[in-house]
């Protein structure tokens, strides 16, 4: 894999119980190469929006998504749910 030094990724967590998203992996360059293929392995759907990216690399790690991006970041999450049952009809 090509080191890209302008790539950037974040990771963010989301359960039920939690009020709101938070970061639990960001990074950029390799690192953030890391991320990704780690998401990869463990079969997380990856969202590439380079709209959102600058704003959410902003956060610490632990903090939660704040209000002002609570529209952009649930149009992942239904994204993410969308992906996750289209694929459990395929593959269940």
């Amino acid at each position: 894999m090509k080191n890209d030094k302008n790539k950037k990724a974040i990771a963010l967590k989301y359960n039920k119980d939690d009020s709101s998203p938070f970061v639990v992996a960001k990074g950029k360059g390799y690192v953030a190469e890391k991320i990704i293929e780690k998401g990869k392995e463990e079969e997380v759907h990856i969202y590439e929006d380079e709209n959102i990216i600058d704003n959410l690399m902003e956060l610490d790690l632990g903090e939660e998504i704040p209000p002002e991006l609570y529209d952009v970041v649930a149009e992942i999450i239904a994204y993410v749910y969308y992906l996750d049952r289209k694929l459990g009809d395929i593959n269940g």
